[in-house]
């Protein structure tokens, strides 16, 4: 998307030929009667060259006219056989290095300016592979594509679209790398998961013991002695009439006992 104007020279040995470019716009010749403007760049140049970038900003057509100037002497206007219309830019295709990175595919296209966009399309390198497409806003920066499988070769290629004329560049020249490392056998996967579950079983396992443990120690069930149990209703419990306790002590005493007191008595 850089435009530039270029014209042959006018020769004069010896003198310094200067140089004027002017440019009209669709603007300019329909709607501010046919003016033509001198370009920011190139006004005058000593070059055989302009860059008027600046000057197309516009999807339309432009016409461009130069000028060669010696002192006060100057040439008629040179014109455009045909204007010019930046949506009939041909856009090359996009630098790209890429490179392999921890099973990662990282792709680090040229800086083309602030107007592009990148298409990057990868895929496994086996028949019927599926392509993957992954849109890259500016370039100069690496970029990281999803994890690849160890073991297997992937391929890229990388084109430019401008959204501003609606055109892309033809796809790069296709890249391949192969991805270092080898796949995990099967017999080596299935040991891996059922390592996996046994680790959770026990996991799972120490928690539930661990649960009761703190349970039975902050919070320990008690259990009454049988000698502090009630086996008998409480009503029962009603305090006896004095002849009927003292009936009860005697009957309870033992025959030694009952002969030391008829002894203290007498």
């Amino acid at each position: 998307m850089k435009h530039l104007l270029m014209w042959n020279p006018v020769a004069q040995p010896r003198e310094t030929v200067l140089y004027s470019v002017e440019y009209q716009g669709e603007y300019e010749s329909l709607y501010m009667s046919h003016i033509w403007i001198p370009s920011s760049q190139c006004s005058p140049t000593n070059g055989l060259e302009c860059d008027v970038t600046d000057d197309v900003t516009a999807t339309v057509p432009y016409n461009f006219r130069v000028r060669a100037m010696l002192g006060s002497q100057t040439s008629a206007w040179s014109t455009l056989e045909h204007p010019f219309n930046r949506n009939s830019t041909v856009l090359v295709a996009p630098r790209m290095e890429v490179t392999e990175h921890g099973l990662h595919l990282v792709v680090k296209l040229e800086d083309l300016g602030p107007q592009f966009e990148f298409l990057v399309v990868y895929w496994r390198k086996e028949p019927g592979a599926t392509e993957h497409v992954k849109v890259v806003k500016s370039g100069n920066t690496p970029v990281h594509l999803e994890t690849m499988e160890p073991g297997a070769m992937y391929c890229v290629k990388a084109q430019a679209w401008v959204k501003a004329i609606g055109r892309h560049s033809t796809f790069s020249q296709i890249q391949c790398v192969d991805m270092q490392g080898e796949s995990l056998p099967l017999a080596l996967a299935l040991f891996a998961f059922v390592g996996f579950l046994l680790i959770l079983m026990v996991v799972l396992l120490s928690i539930w013991k661990m649960g009761q443990l703190f349970q039975h120690s902050c919070c320990p069930t008690v259990v009454l002695p049988d000698t502090l149990k009630i086996t008998s209703s409480s009503q029962k419990l009603v305090a006896c009439r004095k002849e009927e306790v003292d009936a009860c002590a005697v009957a309870m005493l033992p025959s030694e006992h009952l002969f030391g007191v008829w002894i203290s008595q007498t």
